[in-house]
């Protein structure tokens, strides 16, 4: 699914047009990426959380130089889903329960 499909799903769900979705889309989008560049976390019950992950300085190698360096630790946005969503993915999608 993408944008496009989002916007006109809830489009055609509120009556509302194309354009004020899209905004509203956008904005929402906007307020999530700002908070976490903020160090502030998101949270929506029942969805989930976008949250910072932070990745430990580690030391990697360049394969195509043989040659080692050192990534210094760093954040990471993530998405934890809801338990409630995650159980219902877990249950609705077949692929999963094999």
């Amino acid at each position: 699914m993408t944008k496009a499909d989002i916007v006109n799903k809830i489009s055609k769900k509120t009556g509302i047009d194309k354009n004020t979705t899209l905004e509203f889309v956008e904005s929402f989008m906007k307020i999530v990426k700002n908070s976490l560049i903020e160090g502030e976390n998101v949270y929506l019950r029942g969805f989930g959380s976008f949250v910072l992950k932070e990745r430990a300085k580690k030391i990697a190698r360049n394969i195509s130089i043989n040659k080692s360096m050192i990534i210094e630790a760093h954040n990471i946005p993530a998405f934890k889903p809801s338990k409630i969503f995650l159980g219902r993915v877990k249950k609705e999608n077949p692929i999963l329960n094999k």
